[in-house]
């Protein structure tokens, strides 16, 4: 092998080898950043004990919260169908944080309960703002929507 195709033949295996580690150093940050969320029953059997940090979500129980009169601590359970975790957190909750409402919290497990470092709540599914609920009223008054045709027809 002359020289010159040598050179470009070790410029060719530095740049692939490069790319590589670029690649699998990609890999592992966006792995760490990953956030996966999981149910109050899915952690009762095991599923989140590889993951260091995780997101929580499911309903707050209804009279569970307790608020600490001398800082911002704050404990309350979050259940799901069949399961329910305690949850701590240290901080300013959001406005919609109420019972039965639905939460995420991120954080990670001290034993059996929870620690939050963040909590969202979840508004309600149904929701919808006052004007636009008018402005859909006024748009399809006078008008009757076939169930099969999929089309609004005059009455």
């Amino acid at each position: 092998m002359n020289p010159t195709r040598k050179r470009r033949l070790t410029i060719v295996l530095l740049v692939i080898a490069a790319a590589l580690v670029a690649v699998a150093l990609i890999v592992f940050a966006l792995q760490q950043n990953m956030n996966y969320l999981f149910t109050p029953s899915q952690v009762q059997t095991g599923q989140a004990t590889s993951y260091k940090t995780f997101r929580l979500g499911g309903m707050v129980k209804s009279g569970s919260i307790q608020r600490s009169k001398e800082s911002l601590k704050v404990t309350f359970t979050v259940v799901d169908a069949s399961g329910s975790m305690p949850v701590e957190y240290t901080g300013i909750l959001p406005d919609l944080f109420r019972d039965n409402q639905s939460v995420i919290a991120t954080g990670h497990m001290d034993n059996a309960r929870f620690i939050a470092t963040e909590v969202l709540a979840k508004h309600d599914e149904t929701y919808m703002p006052k004007e636009l609920k008018d402005a859909m009223a006024k748009a399809h008054e006078g008008k009757k929507v076939n169930e099969e045709a999929g089309q609004d027809k005059p009455q």
